[in-house]
């Protein structure tokens, strides 16, 4: 078998053991640099929202660790974010509504993400993304979570204007606001997210984005322009992808602090909420929310890292035209750098299997006809995802 496939289930099957054992861990395992009371945190306001958050928050996708959230809770870190797409995801915001249970409600600013069933080609719903399936998933988290209201309820996974405009979704959450289930109603997007961005600006409706954003995109010019028209129109906009943990070429890790300060220094980011799994993480998070200035260290290791393809998928799309099977390429890597960048193997388990992700795949095609803008060989990393599939899933 192929020497580099070898090397990836090693790590692999090292990352889901160290996974479990962390688990276990008490929550004075790891103790902070510094008393919360000692911080001077940075903090701006999610536009006219009028919500005053720490630069910083924590995104929950799989981490899945009581001790680890209350540790941010107490260290100071206040906004947090999940999604319930799958199983593992749902058994996380049980865990959230136990952490947070006899903390003031006022102490802390939480959001949800609700997916609904979409074309992994086109970018558009379904049938099944109804008003009414909608409105269930809101309530299923809202009872799992133990919460009456959220902060910021999100429009998760938006690549697309007719998606963002998608009128049964568009229903739902004007209806569960008037309801009082949340305050404010939000936008996510990881791919097109020009488009989605410009999308919540013209709809007059959403009031927070969410956005992929970080110094390797290749149309960041335009992010960053429609991320200023946001910011101008009065929206909150929360950075996400910012990079953390993922590879270079040379298997060295992107530098986690530059890769948010980076962020950080546009000022038309109100807030950034990487998802962090270690105490160690945890505290860089920390220290990067007292100082956001980059250093010549950390300048140069951006450049270094720029100049390779590492393990982030731009979502241009033009992949998908080419592709003769149709396979949802852009989801297919975000499940590999999951697995292989970011090494956390159940995030990637869990988007395959949303995804259905085909055995054997590509072996149908003598050569691969997708040119990708990364450079990047698609059908040999789709043959990695099948060998990651046939020893995890």
């Amino acid at each position: 078998m192929d020497r580099k496939v070898i090397s990836r289930r090693h790590f692999l099957k090292s990352s889901v053991a160290g996974i479990a054992g962390f688990m276990c861990l008490p929550s004075n395992t790891e103790k902070q640099d510094k008393n919360p009371e000692e911080r001077k945190f940075i903090f701006r306001t999610l536009g006219k929202t009028g919500i005053r958050v720490p630069v910083i928050g924590m995104g929950i996708l799989l981490t899945g660790n009581p001790y680890l959230m209350r540790a941010a809770l107490d260290a100071g870190i206040s906004h947090f974010d999940t999604t319930a797409a799958h199983p593992q995801q749902e058994r996380n915001e049980t865990m959230i509504g136990e952490v947070l249970k006899g903390r003031p409600r006022e102490s802390f600013i939480f959001g949800p993400k609700i997916h609904l069933p979409r074309n992994q080609i086109t970018g558009l719903y379904e049938k099944g993304a109804t008003e009414e399936e909608f409105l269930k998933k809101l309530d299923a988290s809202l009872k799992r979570l133990r919460m009456d209201y959220v902060d910021i309820l999100y429009h998760h996974d938006v690549s697309r204007k007719e998606s963002a405009l998608h009128e049964p979704v568009m229903n739902a959450m004007d209806k569960a606001k008037r309801a009082g289930k949340t305050r404010f109603l939000g936008l996510t997007t990881h791919m097109n997210v020009a488009e989605a961005v410009q999308a919540a600006v013209d709809s007059n409706f959403y009031e927070v984005v969410m956005a992929a954003y970080n110094f390797r995109q290749k149309d960041q010019l335009q992010i960053r322009k429609a991320i200023a028209k946001a910011a101008d129109a009065g929206l909150g906009v929360v950075a996400i992808k910012v990079i953390r943990g993922e590879l270079e070429e040379e298997e060295k890790p992107t530098n986690p602090s530059a890769s948010l300060k980076w962020v950080l220094q546009d000022p038309n980011v109100h807030a950034t909420i990487p998802g962090f799994s270690t105490y160690e993480e945890m505290n860089i998070d920390l220290s990067v929310m007292e100082d956001l200035t980059l250093t010549e260290l950390e300048s140069e290791a951006l450049k270094r890292a720029a100049s390779v393809a590492g393990f982030y998928c731009h979502g241009c799309g033009q992949c998908l035209k080419q592709c003769p099977a149709g396979l949802p390429i852009p989801d297919l890597m975000r499940a590999y750098m999951y697995a292989y960048g970011y090494r956390q193997p159940p995030l990637a388990q869990s988007l395959l299997a949303s995804l259905n992700f085909p055995r054997h795949v590509c072996e149908d095609c003598s050569s691969c006809a997708v040119s990708c803008l990364n450079r990047w060989n698609i059908a040999e990393k789709i043959r990695d995802l099948d060998t990651f599939v046939s020893t995890y899933l």
